[in-house]
């Protein structure tokens, strides 16, 4: 059964402006059921055949110009060629929704865009489902048991694990070894593997710590421009986001390096080892993955509307942090401290009374997420449980 994307409707909005609309996020997202369901009026062509390569490079120009004005070109970057003769044909027809560029590589995809289609293009990510396109938390798949959220950050959110009900420990290993064995020996030279692999796992035991590029480059055996070079890789291919500080109109000295974050707790679970749900509860890291969870869920729900993501966190040198912090615009903020105990401490929210900590004149919400079962106020601060994620993903997206 087909799960609607919550992207579609901005997609058809962008269709309307754009001659060429691009999509691009990590292997397996979703992607190419997204552009054949909801764009069937479109002609696809999946540029990984090499039949088709080869058949439109031999006449780019002639091919554009018999192909029609809706075509969908899925795994674009492997035809770099296309993109210039694509910005050609689009200026001489002056019309809009002409293009759907589609690939897994954004890094590739974007370069070849910047260089060709400028100004012509509009830019859109798709990641695994978000919680709200599951419609997780409203019971439909038991999220509201206390073991069922251990069961979901394990399972994470990709398509095809709920489309062909795969076993997480059957996915994971398998999505990994490709991603490493064939994406990464694509996009760069990378001459020894095992030691990329090996790195990725270190990566994991370290999300949501704030990043030591240095201490992480030692244990890996790796310079420290090797380790920002994959640390680059990663991000580019989806694997991982870099949230960074927030300290705009503070004058306090505040820490600026990022903390490492996975777009998927699946894959983080999986090179964590933990296969089921007892072994996440028990786990070291399990405030860390619950942290994770609600994280790239908020980036992931902004980012299917259509908008662009102005989340980060923030710690003072003196320790005093906040987990995410979501720039609402016109001066607003949401900061928002997550903690994956279900019974209510008021150590909890110590952090959020304090922020901002001076005088601003920003108008900010507080909000504790927990994953308790009681919604309460205390003082200023909104303590939020975590099946009532979906009511409060809706508002970050409104502003």
């Amino acid at each position: 059964m087909y799960i609607e994307r919550k992207i579609t409707s901005h997609l058809n909005k962008v269709l309307d402006k754009f001659p060429v609309v691009s999509v691009t996020g990590p292997r397996q997202s979703g992607k190419t059921t997204l552009l054949k369901s909801a764009f069937s009026s479109y002609t696809y062509y999946n540029l990984e055949r090499v039949d088709y390569r080869e058949m439109i490079q031999s006449d780019i120009v002639g091919f554009l110009k018999n192909a029609g004005p809706h075509v969908i070109f899925d795994e674009a970057q492997n035809l770099p060629d296309l993109f210039s003769y694509i910005q050609v044909i689009s200026d001489e027809r002056n019309s809009a929704g002409q293009y759907i560029l589609s690939g897994s590589q954004s890094f590739l995809l974007s370069e070849k865009i910047s260089q060709s289609l400028a100004g012509r293009v509009s830019v859109n990510h798709l990641f695994p489902f978000d919680i709200t396109e599951l419609n997780l938390p409203t019971g439909q798949a038991g999220i509201t048991e206390k073991q069922s959220l251990y069961q979901t950050i394990i399972k994470g959110f990709y398509p095809r694990i709920y489309d062909k009900n795969i076993q997480p420990e059957d996915f994971y290993p398998s999505y990994l070894q490709t991603y490493i064995e064939r994406d990464i020996r694509t996009l760069k030279s990378i001459e020894n593997l095992n030691t990329f692999a090996r790195f990725l796992g270190l990566c994991a035991g370290r999300v949501g710590q704030i990043l030591n590029i240095t201490s992480l480059a030692n244990d890996a055996g790796i310079a420290v421009n090797t380790a920002k070079t994959w640390l680059s890789l990663l991000e580019s291919s989806f694997i991982i986001f870099l949230l960074q500080p927030y300290y705009k109109n503070f004058n306090k000295r505040l820490i600026k390096s990022p903390k490492i974050y996975f777009y998927d707790t699946g894959v983080v679970s999986s090179l964590l080892k933990l296969t089921n749900p007892d072994s996440v509860k028990n786990h070291f890291a399990y405030g860390a993955l619950f942290e994770n969870l609600v994280i790239s869920e908020i980036i992931k729900s902004i980012t299917h509307s259509g908008k662009k993501p102005a989340v980060y966190y923030w710690r003072e040198s003196n320790g005093i942090e906040i987990d995410c912090i979501v720039e609402r615009g016109e001066g607003s903020l949401t900061a928002i401290e997550i903690k994956g105990g279900e019974t209510f401490n008021s150590d909890f929210i110590k952090d959020l009374k304090k922020f901002p900590g001076i005088s601003t004149k920003q108008a900010i919400k507080k909000v504790l997420l927990y994953t308790g079962e009681k919604a309460f106020n205390v003082i200023d601060i909104s303590i939020i449980p975590f099946n009532k994620l979906i009511d409060l993903l809706k508002e970050l997206k409104t502003y």
